[in-house]
This record gives C-alpha cells, structure tokens and sequence, in this order.
C-alpha cells in the first residue's frame, strides 16, 4: 500500500457543483448592479426569484426585470420573517449595509439555509465563479473569492480554445441520449446504450 501512488490532498479549495435550481425559490437582497448578475445567472437556472429592495436606486436591469415579471418583488427592506417561507433554498444579498448583510447571514445560518453574502468570502455558503455558456454547456471558472478579475481572463482564455458551436454539439448528444434512454429504458440497459451511441457517433 506503501508503494501507491493517490493523488495528493490539496485543502482550501471548495467543492464546485452544478446546482439545480428550476423552480426552486430563491431570495435576493437588494437592487444594485450586483444584484442584476445574481438575478440573471438564477433566472437562466429557471429559479423561481423573489427580490427584496426599495424601488429608489433599483438598477435599470434589475426595474427591467420587475417590470417583466421575471421576478415576484417585494419593495421594502429585508424582514426577518422574509425568511419564514420553508421552500427558499438559497439567500443571497447585494446591499451596501455591511451589518446587515451580516444579520441576515446569520438568520440563514440559524435557518440553515445556504446564503452568498456579496463581497464577504466568510460569510459565503457558495461562491460564484466566471462563467463560459454556450447552450447546454457551462464551465465556470473559480478563485474561491481570491482574484474574481483573474478568473474572468482565465475563463476568456479557455473558452477562445474551444471548438466553434460546442455547445449545439453537445445538445445535440444530449438528443441523442434521450432518445437511447426511450428504446432501452432502465439501468440494466446501460451498456445496450452506450453500444448504439458509439455506433451513431461513428455513422455521423
């Protein structure tokens, strides 16, 4: 055992994920520019947005989104009992109050609920990182908090790489494999599957 060889153990980096939102409630704090990104990246998960802010000083993205009925608004200030709702599954708050950013953090944390407290990486549950999408496909890029500009040029470095129309590619496969799953249902089948889809890649 001595002699394997593992790969080693490097701490401090975080578990990246592929969270599935759709219709799922989720809480956003505040109407800035910041709040117009988180807003965006939850409305392309098809999350179910609810947004608390006073109307005054609404980013002109984020009014354009209440005024489409993208998200359900609230205009008032963060409440306690806001997070009284059982279904929210994630809070996350964009407001220039420090402290109460940090009171509602530890509200989530009483509540376990999991919270991304804006521009305060210890009072994060998740982290968002630079995102590449074309269609299906999505790689995100992460600094953990460290260096959010470097993780822009990194993800504009790997998505210059890329094949032209990866993402209509890969749709394309994920067709397909539906459509395997339709003729050869259930687990067992599994290896049945995967021989038809090397076959049809290879007669494409």
């Amino acid at each position: 055992m001595a002699d394997e060889k593992f790969p080693e153990i490097q701490g401090g980096g975080s578990l990246i994920l592929a969270w599935q939102v759709r219709n799922k409630k989720v809480l956003v704090v505040g109407g800035g520019e910041v709040a117009a990104g988180r807003i965006l990246n939850l409305l392309n998960a098809d999350a179910k947005v609810i947004l608390i802010s006073p109307r005054d000083g609404l980013n002109p993205e984020v009014a354009y989104r209440i005024e489409r009925g993208q998200v359900t608004y609230h205009d008032k200030l963060f409440e306690p009992s806001d997070l009284d709702d059982p279904a929210i599954t994630m809070v996350m708050t964009a407001v220039d109050d420090p402290e109460a950013s940090t009171r509602i953090w530890k509200l989530c944390k009483e509540k376990r609920i999991a919270a991304n407290i804006a521009d305060v990486p210890p009072e994060c549950d998740f982290y968002f990182g630079s995102v590449h999408r074309d269609g299906p496909l999505q790689i995100m890029v992460s600094t953990n908090g460290n260096g959010p500009k470097m993780a822009n040029i990194v993800r504009r470095r790997i998505a210059a790489t890329l094949p032209p129309n990866i993402g209509e590619a890969i749709a394309k496969v994920g067709a397909l494999r539906k459509k395997l799953r339709v003729l050869a249902p259930g687990d067992e089948q599994g290896p049945k599957r995967m021989k038809w889809y090397v076959l049809s890649r290879k007669l494409a």
